[in-house]
């Protein structure tokens, strides 16, 4: 504990005996680290393991979409780029398919923005299917966390006329008969 202490102190020291070395109190910010801790904890609840469990379980549908995503702004970047052009901010594909993930993602740093008129309907037709992508992961995931495990198994006790066994049930959870 007390090397640890020391090690966040000597930052404020530095200052002292080298020039600009005010600038490693920004190595203070590293104690925030241990608030990670806390995330450990969620893999021991149920509701962490539950999420877990239903990205895993949706992982294909997430891939896909990324790809699709990922495809889906190389088109929208290069037709940017050829609506454009670079005499209008847009120089070359690359910041095109920057520009186009920038705004499919409704960041909108407004860097690089449209200065034709059909430069600005088709950004707008771009954020409208942003919104719309955002929602799609969140659909999936939750989907997943939504599907209850359908039984397969239709045997009934012709004892006690149970009728939700297990699939590999041998015998009547209620009363013990042998299910056939």
């Amino acid at each position: 504990m007390k090397g640890s202490k020391r090690s966040m102190v000597l930052p404020t020291y530095l200052d002292f005996f080298i020039t600009g070395g005010h600038t490693l109190l920004v190595i203070r910010a590293l104690r925030l680290i241990r608030v990670f801790r806390i995330m450990k904890l969620t893999s021991f609840t149920r509701a962490g393991q539950l999420i877990v469990y239903a990205l895993w379980k949706s992982r294909e549908k997430l891939g896909i979409f990324v790809s699709f995503v990922l495809i889906l702004t190389t088109i929208i970047g290069t037709l940017m780029y050829l609506i454009e052009g670079p005499h209008h901010g847009f120089k070359d594909i690359p910041t095109s398919i920057y520009w186009a993930i920038v705004t499919l993602t409704t960041v909108g740093y407004g860097d690089i923005s449209p200065v034709t008129g059909l430069g600005k309907f088709f950004s707008s037709l771009v954020m409208i299917l942003g919104y719309a992508i955002i929602a799609v992961p969140t659909g999936i995931v939750t989907a997943s966390l939504l599907e209850k495990k359908q039984s397969r198994n239709t045997q009934v006790c012709s004892n006690c006329m149970f009728d939700k066994h297990d699939d590999d049930a041998l015998y009547c959870k209620r009363c013990g008969t042998p299910l056939y």
